[in-house]
């Protein structure tokens, strides 16, 4: 099995958002009523006072906002098959026909209401006020969200571009000292020199994937275990693994080979300092909807600047490439003290299914 997805922030490359959310319907509501507010503000004098403009405008305003949230909301799939030039077109036209049927709607009630004193010739100096004022209003918003989209399409494209370089970075890493352990192994033990080279195909398979790929936790703990299996090789019983992650969600989404260079860095920085080795504990646990790995290694009484410095490193472009993926929602903590270095990787929890942090 070979799962590979996108996160979700590529997923949707249409400028239009999804109207049918409730966090958009509440944005509706609140720009609707500060235009309200704008509108009523805007007249000198007053003729019914402030208060009773504001409740009317409002009233009018909610549902020329509301009723082009749901049309926008029900055309949207429709629209997001169109050319961007087409969909914003057409979506100015269905913001504009909304406001005109509102605004007759409007219009009627007024006329059907008891001792109305609506002056009829009114009726067309409102028209035009109301879809004079929508179209300014729609010309800007339908702006400003193609704005918006383009920005976020820059954003994702330097993101996707980082996670290349930082992954490329990382790649030498496994793969040399793997090389290493199987030309030690060729005469010594052919079989298990075969074995070696099969884990490290497989791993350099997936480190030549496309880096904004991402596979279930699942096949990256198995990806773990065979570049484990090639330093098991080469340190014998210096290396001793304690596994803890009965907990974790194997259908989770994560970054492509996002643990092993923290377990290779356990082991430059852990193991190979002391001379009878030592144990590498390997933690996972989920809490509500975030999951949490931790890769703790012993270290030495003394470990000198230099491999501290090459520490900090390795752990700063993991730390670059869960935030350009998740943003503020994936994080890597570091604690150390005189004989132990424990990394914590923080992920949401994504699923296929869920095409998205699951809430």
């Amino acid at each position: 099995m070979n799962t590979q997805t996108r996160p979700q922030a590529s997923s949707d490359n249409f400028f239009l958002p999804d109207f049918c959310s409730v966090r958009m319907v509440f944005a509706v509501v609140v720009i609707s009523e500060l235009l309200a507010i704008v509108l009523t503000l805007a007249p000198l004098e007053s003729r019914g006072g402030r208060w009773g403009d504001l409740s009317i405008i409002s009233l009018f305003v909610q549902w020329v906002g509301l009723s082009s949230a749901a049309v926008l909301c029900i055309c949207r799939p429709r629209l997001s098959r169109m050319s961007e030039t087409r969909a914003a077109i057409v979506s100015y036209l269905l913001l504009l026909t909304t406001t005109l049927v509102i605004t007759e709607l409007a219009w009627w009630i007024s006329q059907e209401m008891p001792h109305a004193s609506i002056n009829k010739h009114w009726h067309t100096d409102l028209l035009l006020r109301n879809l004079g004022i929508s179209a300014i209003v729609s010309a800007l918003v339908l702006r400003y969200f193609y704005v918006q989209q383009q920005w976020k399409q820059n954003m994702r494209a330097e993101a996707e571009a980082r996670l290349q370089a930082l992954q490329s970075r990382i790649r030498p890493h496994f793969l040399f000292n793997s090389l290493n352990t199987i030309a030690s192994l060729t005469q010594i033990d052919p079989q298990q020199a075969e074995e070696a080279v099969e884990n490290l195909a497989d791993l350099f398979r997936n480190s030549m994937a496309d880096a904004g790929h991402q596979i279930t936790l699942k096949e990256e703990l198995a990806l773990s275990r065979r570049y484990l299996e090639i330093e098991k090789l080469r340190l014998g019983d210096r290396l001793q693994l304690r596994w803890c992650i009965d907990e974790l969600p194997g259908d989770a989404l994560v970054p492509r080979l996002i643990i092993q260079p923290l377990l290779e860095n356990a082991i430059y920085h852990g193991i190979e300092t002391l001379g009878t080795g030592g144990i590498i504990g390997i933690d996972g646990h989920q809490y509500d909807q975030e999951i949490y790995i931790s890769i703790s290694n012993p270290l030495a009484a003394q470990e000198d600047a230099g491999q501290h410095e090459g520490n900090r490193i390795a752990v700063e472009n993991i730390r670059q490439r869960l935030a350009a993926i998740y943003g503020e929602q994936g994080n890597l903590t570091t604690q150390a003290d005189s004989d132990s270095y424990i990394t914590t990787i923080t992920l949401p929890y994504t699923t296929l299914s869920d095409a998205g942090p699951r809430r």
